[in-house]
């Protein structure tokens, strides 16, 4: 009888323990469960989103935009699977066998958050969501994945701090990139010892807010070749155990760092690397160390020697401060009775000129320019805008100069817009066209002038065909891209006054027989009246380069600039016309047309096909990189858009390898003889 109750007992454990078994697995969360019920509402936040409405039961798993899946055996889920055919998408949605490959949404107009189920996906080895505005922090549960390789969530808001379960990736990860975030606090540790993450090639924590010491058990990771710690808070000494590593690519600029830079490291990387960190860095590219500060510590002499320096200088900059002072105040007064006279005189300005004739105001360049050239000079037609028009000027000497009438109507009076235009008369840079003079008759017309140049547009060089034109070869676009990115930087934090361009577009760059890009039309939205100023932005919006927050020209900034350039550059990279086309109601957005070469993997078939003729890897030669950069310049949210200095930062570091000795955007045509 005990037997029989025994057996009875074992029976029925054994029919619990069926049960329960079939249960579970009737209730196991699939991928694509998981994308439905945890990620897609994740990542889609309050709002809606084009790519990710595509997630969902009556569209077939291949087509879902910016997944991969693949079956537990390897094999990938595609369209012609023969699978389709047989199974009904619930089916495949309940499957355990369908698995999610990879997860790439660049420049999706994402702005939810990092769900913490991203580290349950046992097969997920790409995680590619640059370029959005995903907020809040990275999920220490991404760590528990065993099969992430590259992690890129660059461009976007996230912040607090890179949770160190990210190196429990390390028998896999090949990339991590979190640049340009809000991220802060130092870089974690692994949480175990002797970890070494072999395969780790690329890691980029630049642009963001950490601090603290450099996080020196990188130097322990001994597959790094890429290493970007720049545009943070980083402080102490740049340790010898970079030495270990094969590095190719260093940047440590624009941090706290002190001391002398190790001198393999110094001598390896220039001063890109480095610049930023003030005084306290020395050593390799930078300023040199004397011998005593390298040893530690300053001498008696030294100190009292230094004292009496400080105090000599201290006596002669208060000096040049006194001196600065007056004469400042004397050229104040200057500029306000050289204004005063020319509008109280019926004379003219200066310049000279006859009776009634109005106002000439020089710059640097202009002087030899009197008031009477310029109203002699016989003038062509060359472009009329919304605000203004152009003219080729022919002076009695035989020099030509380039006018451009505003429209009347469109400008400011003269008191107001004056000091737009001393400000605009005092820019100079060799990859802008400067401002000669300015010319205010006695009706109210207004003429800026500039130097001729009988140059083509950047427009004519990429969209118009004609017998003889050059062919733009990736180093030729390289070249003019980072002229025009240089310009731009310069307008935007180099003067002493920065100035928004307003107006970017292939038609206001100018590129010589040298493919030497100079900007034009930068800042005249500043003399118009926000009617005209306004009509810029239609202008822009039709063309393509407006940025999406830009409503009123008043409101731009350097960020909407960024976003016009990206659209440039996107321009010259894919040498196609954004906006409107010929076609009624046919708009190019350049930027969606990137989007969705990525996501199907045409990537390469996206490109002029000039661009790519006699390079041989894209990816070396910057290719890549730089349609990586126009995309993070068109970011829908300008906070998360780089810096000019950034851009051009990165277009130097990624420059075609094949260029010639006259790569340099600084040439000028004298002595020059090209191969191109």
């Amino acid at each position: 009888m005990a037997k029989t109750c025994l057996n009875k007992t074992i029976f029925s454990l054994i029919i619990n323990i069926f049960v329960l078994s079939v249960v579970t697995a009737s209730t196991v969360t699939t991928d694509i469960e998981l994308l439905l019920t945890r990620v897609k509402p994740s990542l889609q936040g309050e709002g809606s989103n084009a790519l990710l409405s595509y997630w969902n039961t009556s569209i077939p798993l291949c087509q879902w935009r910016g997944l991969k899946f693949v079956y537990t055996n390897g094999t990938p889920l595609v369209c012609t699977d023969t699978a389709l055919s047989q199974w009904s998408n619930v089916t495949l949605f309940k499957d355990p066998n369908i698995r999610l490959l990879s997860l790439q949404l660049p420049s999706a107009n994402i702005s939810g958050q990092l769900p913490a189920e991203l580290g349950d996906f046992a097969y997920l080895q790409s995680l590619y969501l640059s370029v959005n505005s995903i907020s809040g922090s990275i999920p220490f549960e991404i760590g528990y994945s065993n099969s992430l390789l590259d992690i890129d969530l660059g461009y976007n808001l996230l912040s607090g701090s890179v949770p160190g379960s990210v190196w429990n990736l390390c028998e896999k990860l090949v990339s991590i990139r979190v640049h340009g975030n809000l991220l802060s606090g130092s870089i974690p540790k692994p949480g175990l010892p002797n970890v070494s993450c072999e395969g780790l090639v690329y890691v980029d924590f630049g642009q963001n807010k950490f601090s603290g010491n450099f996080p020196e058990f990188l130097t322990g990771f001994k597959g790094i070749k890429e290493l970007d710690l720049s545009g943070n808070g980083f402080y102490g000494e740049i340790p010898n155990g970079l030495v270990n590593l094969n590095l190719e690519k260093l940047n440590l600029s624009y941090n706290n760092f002190s001391g002398v830079l190790p001198n393999f490291v110094g001598a390896k990387f220039g001063l890109e690397s480095f610049e930023g960190n003030g005084v306290g860095l020395c050593g390799g590219p930078l300023k040199g160390c004397d011998n005593n500060r390298a040893n530690g510590g300053l001498s008696s002499g030294a100190v009292a020697g230094l004292v009496i320096s400080l105090m000599t200088g201290i006596v002669v900059l208060a000096s040049l401060l006194i001196g600065y002072s007056q004469g400042k105040k004397k050229k104040n007064l200057d500029e306000e009775d050289e204004y005063d006279e020319g509008e109280d005189e019926e004379n003219g300005g200066a310049g000279g000129g006859g009776a009634g004739e109005g106002k000439l105001i020089l710059f640097q360049g202009g002087e030899h320019l009197t008031l009477e050239d310029v109203l002699n000079a016989t003038g062509q037609v060359m472009e009329k805008t919304s605000y203004g028009t152009i003219y080729k000027a022919k002076l009695a000497d035989g020099g030509t100069i380039a006018l451009r009438l505003l429209r009347e109507g469109s400008c400011k009076e003269g008191g107001l817009c004056l000091p737009a235009i001393k400000q605009l008369g005092r820019i100079r840079h060799e990859s802008l066209i400067p401002l000669r003079a300015f010319y205010q008759g006695k009706r109210g017309e207004k003429l800026l002038i500039y130097d001729y140049l009988p140059n083509r547009t950047l427009h004519e060089l990429l969209h118009e065909t004609r017998p003889g034109k050059p062919v733009l070869n990736w180093a030729r676009r390289h070249k003019i891209a980072l002229a025009i990115a240089k310009g731009l930087a310069h307008l935007h934090s180099t003067i002493e006054t920065p100035v928004t361009h307003g107006n970017i577009r292939s038609r206001n760059v100018l590129v010589d027989d040298f493919f030497v890009a100079r900007l034009t039309d930068f800042g005249l939205y500043k003399l118009m009246i926000p009617a005209v100023a306004d009509e810029i932005i239609a202008a822009a919006k039709a063309d393509g380069y407006k940025a999406p927050e830009l409503q009123k020209m008043k409101n731009c900034n350097s960020r909407t600039d960024v976003y016009a350039f990206g659209i440039l550059l996107l321009e010259i990279l894919l040498g196609k016309k954004p906006g409107k086309t010929g076609n009624r109601d046919a708009f190019v957005d350049l930027p969606a047309v990137v989007k969705v070469a990525v996501l199907e993997e045409t990537t390469m078939e996206v490109f002029d096909v000039e661009v790519l003729k006699g390079i041989r890897s894209p990816m070396e030669d910057g290719v890549v990189q730089a349609l990586k950069l126009a995309m993070g310049c068109c970011a829908p949210v300008a906070s998360v858009r780089p810096s000019m200095e950034e851009v051009v930062k990165q277009l130097e570091e990624n420059r075609p390898r094949n260029r010639s000795a006259l790569y340099s955007p600084a040439e000028t045509r004298s002595g020059l003889d090209t191969p191109f």
